[in-house]
């Protein structure tokens, strides 16, 4: 039998009232609903049952008010359409919830100014810490920041100095890395296909990685190409057609901006007739599963996302705890060699 809709006009179950089901004072009843460590194991049970039984909904905004610390942490990313994302998140979700924390989350669509009103209004509810995939952030997005007073863990990227703390891998390197292995696969015809990457500094870093690595062998791009728009499979498959327009295939190697655009340029070369990578050679960046699912497994680079998620987790949470982790934590990254290039 299903439950009635909750009626408007029912009082909300109180504290006063879990206290008086689980026979403890009100005192007592609020610090085991806030975890505190001096509450006896059997009466925390006691306390938890008799809410659940009542359905009761503590009120967080009243107890950061009298000075209750707050359990959320607000997590701000560039996109969740990208599974990478999602990785992250959920790598940093595990380890807050087995710690009582939990996020709340926003989306910036890689926008500064969506960005920097989405900090404005996550800082007003006093979140207990925040951590962010930072879009080109504007001044006064790292100015609120820096003057929060709150442990900040800016992630995916080490390469920048951060306003705090900052876990996950240097996009450059991962950027030298693949044009060392290209390279050193014997090729020597390249190109750049990406998404619009004038609000994305990891992609734009990857790109200036790419570069340098190849100029280290006196190589470099014979054309860069990005499209407007976020990274999707149909703007790869798009883009690669349209490059090819321009330039002859035969010992070519596409770097892509990441693993949806090299899967997409895939699907384009089997429609065409293109051997891969006896016509052209694909490289992507992300290590994502359905990269490696293709019937030639897509070469690329793992960018080790749950473990970034994870490790954020757990500085934020060092950063409560009083401590004082590194600086910068380079969770590093793996070169999957793959079958395209």
């Amino acid at each position: 039998m299903s439950r009635p809709p909750p009626d408007p006009a029912e009082p909300r179950v109180t504290l006063a009232q879990v206290a008086r089901a689980a026979g403890v004072s009100e005192i007592t009843a609020s610090r085991a609903l806030r975890d505190a460590a001096n509450v006896a194991p059997r009466t925390l049970e006691q306390v938890r049952a008799a809410a659940r039984a009542l359905d009761y909904v503590p009120n967080r905004m009243a107890g950061a008010l009298a000075g209750g610390a707050s359990r959320q942490v607000a997590v701000v990313l560039p996109s969740l359409s990208n599974s990478v994302f999602a990785d992250v998140l959920r790598g940093l979700e595990t380890r807050l919830d087995h710690a009582g924390h939990h996020p709340i989350l926003g989306v910036s669509n890689y926008d500064p100014e969506q960005e920097e009103r989405l900090i404005r209004d996550l800082l007003s509810w006093r979140p207990a810490g925040i951590v962010i995939a930072p879009a080109a952030s504007t001044e006064g997005t790292r100015r609120m920041l820096a003057q929060s007073g709150l442990p900040v863990v800016e992630i995916m990227d080490i390469d920048p100095p951060p306003i705090d703390t900052a876990v996950g891998l240097s996009q450059r390197a991962a950027g030298r890395a693949m044009a060392a292995h290209l390279t050193g696969r014997g090729y020597r015809r390249f190109a750049y296909l990406g998404h619009d990457i004038a609000a994305d500094p990891r992609a734009l870093a990857r790109l200036e990685g790419l570069r340098a690595g190849l100029a280290d062998v006196r190589a470099r791009f014979e054309e860069v190409l990005t499209l407007p728009g976020p990274s999707s499979v149909p703007l790869g498959r798009e883009g690669l057609a349209a490059l090819l327009a321009r330039r002859a295939p035969g010992g070519l190697a596409v770097c892509f901006s990441n693993d949806d655009m090299a899967v997409g340029a895939m699907f384009h070369c089997m429609a065409a007739g293109l051997a891969v990578p006896g016509d052209v050679a694909l490289a992507g960046f992300n290590g994502l599963a359905i990269g490696q699912a293709l019937p030639q497994p897509l070469t690329s680079i793992a960018s080790m996302r749950d473990r970034i998620g994870a490790v954020a987790a757990d500085t934020l949470l060092a950063r409560l705890r009083g401590e004082e982790p590194a600086r910068s934590i380079d969770v590093g990254f793996a070169l999957i060699p793959g079958a395209t290039a």
